[in-house]
């Protein structure tokens, strides 16, 4: 089909789609396929591959590092890289706290910067919005979709530091930091707790990044601006003149897993958490949709 035809098919697909019965327009019908939809893209795009594949090298080269330094000079090096050598199921925890700090925002920001921005960036927002979604639906959808990546990197983390921790060293009990010693199932039951808790820490960044992503069509820009947000976070929570500001900050519960390495569990800082990321994805999805739907959509 010629530009031409295409120009004057559109309006017409466009007059079509307007003149639909609108009971599908209230009805709960598209939300389930549009998700499906912006999932099914999200993980095809050769740019998520590969940012999972690079999330799943930190623990590999991190456990063959390891390896390799500690045969036969077991003594020397830091703590955790003994606690590595002895017992392979801590190069998950270690990879964990390796990547939280860049690699997790990193990946996340290019996600949910990515979301509004490059839609209209490619000039397919003016189209998606023809469908029946409306602006909310949509908004809703792109951030579910930011949120499910959270999850999928952090186990992508998880998992292969485990399959690659007992490869290459020996797998037995685990002593927590509270000096009690549990089996595989109450450790791996601890590490499920612990994903949960870095997947809601990395929430309010999400938000943060739709927001910015509905204020421009480059989403370079958007991109960057969420990630350089996350690191003067960081930068700011270590500064003990602005120490006031860290109950506020979004990285403010990042590191505070250890709770779930003590036994009994204690609950405080997950709870904590996941009152600040609320309050943050509540703060930063009004913003966002404040933002979207007065927006004048040009592509």
């Amino acid at each position: 089909m010629s530009q031409a035809d295409e120009t004057t098919a559109a309006p017409i697909r466009a007059q079509e789609q307007a003149t639909a019965p609108r009971a599908s327009v209230s009805g709960p019908g598209p939300g389930p396929a549009l998700l499906l939809s912006e999932i099914r893209t999200l993980f095809r795009r050769a740019r998520t591959i590969a940012m999972l594949g690079a999330l799943a090298a930190i623990p590999i080269l991190l456990a063959v590092a390891v390896r390799i330094t500690t045969r036969g000079d077991a003594g020397r090096g830091p703590a955790f890289l003994g606690s590595i050598a002895g017992n392979g199921l801590f190069v998950s925890l270690t990879s964990l706290v390796v990547a939280i700090p860049l690699f997790l925002p990193l990946t996340v920001g290019v996600v949910a910067g990515d979301t509004i921005a490059g839609e209209a960036g490619h000039g397919t927002l003016r189209y998606l919005l023809v469908a029946p979604a409306g602006r909310v639906r949509l908004l809703v959808t792109k951030y579910l979709g930011a949120a499910l990546f959270c999850l999928v990197g952090v186990v992508v983390i998880v998992v292969v530091g485990g399959i690659i921790g007992a490869i290459l060293f020996p797998v037995g009990p685990v002593t927590l930091l509270s000096g009690q010693t549990v089996g595989f199932a109450a450790y791996a039951g601890r590490m499920a707790l612990l994903v949960l808790y870095v997947t809601i820490s990395l929430l309010g960044l999400t938000a943060i990044g739709l927001f910015i992503s509905t204020l421009t069509s480059v989403p370079v820009g958007a991109m960057a601006a969420t990630i350089v947000l996350s690191t003067v976070a960081q930068i700011i929570g270590q500064l003990p003149q602005l120490s006031f500001l860290d109950p506020f900050l979004f990285t403010n519960y990042w590191l505070g897993f250890a709770d779930f390495l003590r036994s009994p569990i204690s609950w405080d800082n997950l709870q904590a958490n996941a009152v600040l990321q609320g309050c943050y994805i509540v703060i930063f999805g009004f913003l966002a949709w404040g933002r979207f739907t007065t927006k004048d959509i040009l592509s």
